[in-house]
């Protein structure tokens, strides 16, 4: 992979600190998204994951599906995920993504959010499995929802940056974001329809 320009084609450089951090408002125009938003909705087998939270199993707020190559297994929250197998329009769009922020994905985590009462609290994707400075690219399909990012340590109500990720953007971290950072999407009490997250991440299978 070459170098990333942040600058280039319709990625907008976002200021974080320590961190790198871009946004492509409108990488898929509103057809396109609409399309595939519906298509992904069918096709994925969408499941509900079972979390750790302050020493006790939950059931995610949220419906998810973990789908990569067959040796990228993933921990998260102490549970193993078995990658489900790429459907073709999952593969076709990891290789456009890969392209768009010059990097190599070989899993997607698919996140469905079917209200405003789903969510995700604050977390990091630091997990050993992904390097140092993994890139995240995170893909919103579907309704507009906050997506915040605070220092991992001493933030205040002011260090919290807040992005409005609409139809069809794509959101990139990279550098020492995953390091620095905690980021959730909180709940809402405004009337939003359904909302579906793809983060493509890389694996490395030797870590195992």
């Amino acid at each position: 992979m070459g170098l990333f320009d942040q600058t280039s084609a319709g990625w907008q450089p976002l200021r974080l600190p320590g961190g790198e951090l871009s946004l492509w408002p409108q990488w898929l125009d509103g057809d396109e998204a609409d399309v595939l938003l519906a298509e992904l909705r069918a096709s994925i087998p969408w499941e509900v994951h079972r979390i750790r939270v302050f020493g006790r199993e939950v059931d995610s707020p949220r419906l998810s599906c973990w789908i990569g190559d067959a040796e990228a297994s993933y921990v998260y929250s102490r549970t193993r995920f078995e990658p489900h197998p790429w459907t073709p329009a999952l593969a076709a769009l990891r290789d456009r993504v890969a392209i768009a922020c010059d990097a190599r994905f070989n899993s997607v985590l698919a996140n469905l959010y079917r209200d405003g009462r789903d969510s995700m609290g604050w977390h990091s994707d630091n997990e050993p499995e992904l390097g140092k400075q993994p890139v995240i690219a995170s893909l919103s399909l579907g309704a507009v929802r906050r997506f915040r990012l605070k220092p991992r340590a001493g933030a205040a109500r002011h260090d919290v940056m807040g992005i409005e990720l609409g139809h069809g953007s794509l959101l990139r971290m990279a550098g020492d974001t995953q390091r620095l950072y905690v980021h959730d999407l909180p709940k809402t009490s405004s009337a939003v329809g359904p909302r579906l997250n793809l983060t493509f991440r890389w694996v490395d299978a030797a870590r195992w």
